[in-house]
């Protein structure tokens, strides 16, 4: 991981460089960074993020179900597979969810069937901090909840999950 940047260097990058740097900060959509980038200059960290979320939270519809989609089961075959994106590997595997054992793997696998086929979109959860346990607590009473509020709650936990990558990418 490189040294993260001052909210100074972010100000003064081109909007090419803005996009290139933070492009892959929402999960395969680089068109959150392409939001965010017109409201620079950022006088704040919570600036920076407000600009960020407001990109996600002003889209279609169409365009927040997109970056929902784009998200990765946790612990999912992707996982299994070493197929995702640096970001996603090191949150998860911050969280232990590399290391599970043949029977935790199978209950999160089942969860994430149960929870795709009942929502049709993947269980999102900012995982930084939490443990595998709270994880699959949250799985346990988040399947049963109604599309609509899953999809919000969804949209909340990528608005953390930029949050926190952005806390790790600009010194506050």
């Amino acid at each position: 991981m490189t040294e993260p940047l001052t909210l100074a260097k972010v100000n003064a990058l081109t909007r090419e460089e803005f996009i290139a740097q933070f492009g892959d900060i929402a999960e395969h959509s680089s068109w959150v960074a392409e939001g965010a980038v017109d409201a620079r200059p950022f006088l704040s960290h919570d600036s920076l993020v407000d600009a960020f979320q407001q990109s996600v939270l002003t889209a279609p519809q169409s365009r927040q179900d997109a970056l929902i989609l784009a998200h990765p089961d946790l612990a999912g075959r992707a996982a299994k597979a070493c197929d995702l994106a640096e970001e996603s590997r090191r949150e998860q595997k911050g969280v232990g969810l590399d290391r599970l054992t043949e029977d935790e793997f199978k209950r999160f696998h089942q969860f994430n069937d149960l929870y795709r086929a009942r929502f049709g979109f993947p269980f999102i959860f900012a995982v930084l901090g939490a443990t595998k346990f709270q994880i699959l607590e949250s799985f346990e009473t988040r399947v049963g909840g109604t599309k609509f509020e899953e999809r919000l709650t969804a949209l909340a936990q990528v608005l953390r999950i930029i949050r926190f990558r952005l806390e790790t990418r600009v010194k506050p």
